[in-house]
């Protein structure tokens, strides 16, 4: 169990990145009409909800309580992808590029963070949830790929 003498350090970041990727994923969810799609943002803002779990009591160490912040950058990629798409003749390309530029930002965010000398329990669920954010990059890239061809 992580106590408040635990040094944890930057893992409020990666909440908030996250948090707004969830919330982004959430209305891109109503905006596209493929139900592949659909059903991928889905399972993408679900594993980040999961992985935000699982953060609170490292961010509890970190700031003394949870963090319920998003990140500015990702908020105003999501402004900017809603302005794009209006223009855009392939506004599923659109969403689905913004997103994996958040996949990206999750990544970096997890890279410093763990970058930190992070100490036991948190190194470990750090680590584990940069595996599965690295696997999520990976699908929006891929995804990200087949519809630009």
């Amino acid at each position: 169990m992580l106590n408040q003498k635990t040094s944890v350090e930057n893992v409020t970041d990666v909440i908030q990145v996250m948090r707004a990727g969830v919330e982004f994923y959430q209305d891109t969810i109503e905006k596209v009409s493929n139900p592949a799609l659909k059903s991928t943002f889905t399972k993408m803002a679900t594993k980040k909800a999961t992985a935000i779990q699982a953060l609170q009591p490292l961010a509890i160490a970190e700031q003394g309580d949870i963090e319920d912040g998003s990140s500015f950058a990702v908020e105003s990629r999501k402004i900017y992808t809603k302005f794009v798409a209006v223009f855009s003749s392939d506004e599923d390309y659109t969403y689905i590029k913004q997103l994996e530029e958040v996949e990206d930002k999750v990544l970096e965010v997890l890279d410093d963070a763990i970058d930190k000398n992070q100490q036991g329990q948190a190194l470990l669920i750090l680590t584990n949830i940069r595996a599965d954010a690295q696997s999520m990059h990976d699908e929006m890239k891929t995804l990200q790929q087949l519809q630009k061809n």
